[in-house]
């Protein structure tokens, strides 16, 4: 019998401070999750925002790690972007509007 071997290709995004970490598939499903006991004193509402922020991000790296690994087995950059996969630039992307929206004020500020 023909066993196929399956990988799953995670990723694991932080806050700023490395209070908040989230690690997920790249399919969006959170596999580790770390609070700090000092995140609890902001409140459910901000620290879920948080929380789906970061796998928000994760997810993206997870997803541009798995196009990457894929490119590697030889598939063709053509199929790639027909799966939908985003690229390291599209991470790089999502950073800098990350960073650029980090002080406004409907983000969180802590």
């Amino acid at each position: 019998m023909d066993t196929a071997e399956t990988t799953i290709t995670t990723a694991t995004a932080r806050n700023r401070s490395g209070t908040v970490s989230v690690r997920t598939t790249e399919q969006g499903l959170p596999v580790d999750l770390h609070i700090d006991k000092s995140e609890l004193r902001y409140g459910a509402a901000q620290l879920a925002e948080q929380i789906v922020s970061l796998c928000r991000r994760a997810t993206l790296e997870a997803a541009a790690l798995h196009r990457e690994e894929l490119a590697g087995r030889g598939m063709p950059e053509g199929l790639l972007n027909r799966l939908g996969l985003p690229t390291h630039d599209d991470v790089q992307r999502a950073r800098r509007d990350d960073a650029r929206t980090a002080g406004s004020p409907s983000a969180t500020g802590w």
